[in-house]
């Protein structure tokens, strides 16, 4: 091959090659480059079963936002906006033994979300979200609580960050 059939057959690859780029994100999430805030207001509590919930709530989905995105929060008015309430908290039994007893009990939280993405109104939702943690009836709730609403929490933002900026 002559000299200028190398060049070209270079040239001809490296224009292939940058035209397939492909764009690979580590956190899942998909979103619009015009977005560029993010605001959580405060959710409502209207329940009073755990004083603690709403503002650790809030706390871990600002978190989970600043860590895994390049948004910038704003208190007021971001580009995607959430707010909401929590709806439920609940302990039901939920494995009987022979003696009619339970041998487990469930932890449900529900949490409204209403997202608004003020660049594309397409995606937003009004959803609400609903999570569990089991834990054995010798054990009294007070005692686990702490953990397992860690742990409900964390399934929740999960679901919530997927279901608004990684397009699940």
């Amino acid at each position: 091959m002559n000299r200028i059939g190398k060049i070209l057959l270079i040239g001809f690859i490296v224009v292939v090659a940058d035209s397939c780029k492909i764009n690979y994100t580590f956190t899942g999430a998909s979103i619009s480059p015009e977005v560029k805030t993010y605001t959580i207001y405060d959710f409502t509590d209207n329940l009073r079963m755990n004083p603690t919930l709403t503002d650790y709530f809030v706390e871990q989905l600002r978190d989970k936002f600043t860590r895994q995105t390049s948004l910038d929060y704003k208190t007021d008015g971001g580009d995607l906006e959430f707010e909401g309430a929590v709806t439920g908290y609940d302990v039901k039994p939920v494995s009987i033994k022979s003696n009619d007893t339970a041998a487990s009990n469930r932890l449900t939280v529900k949490v409204k979300v209403k997202f608004t993405n003020n660049k594309d109104h397409t995606q937003d939702f009004e959803t609400e979200f609903s999570e569990y943690e089991d834990f054995e009836s010798s054990q009294i709730l007070s005692d686990v609580e702490s953990t397992l609403v860690e742990d409900i929490v964390k399934k929740m933002i999960d679901d919530i960050y997927n279901k608004s900026v990684a397009n699940w």
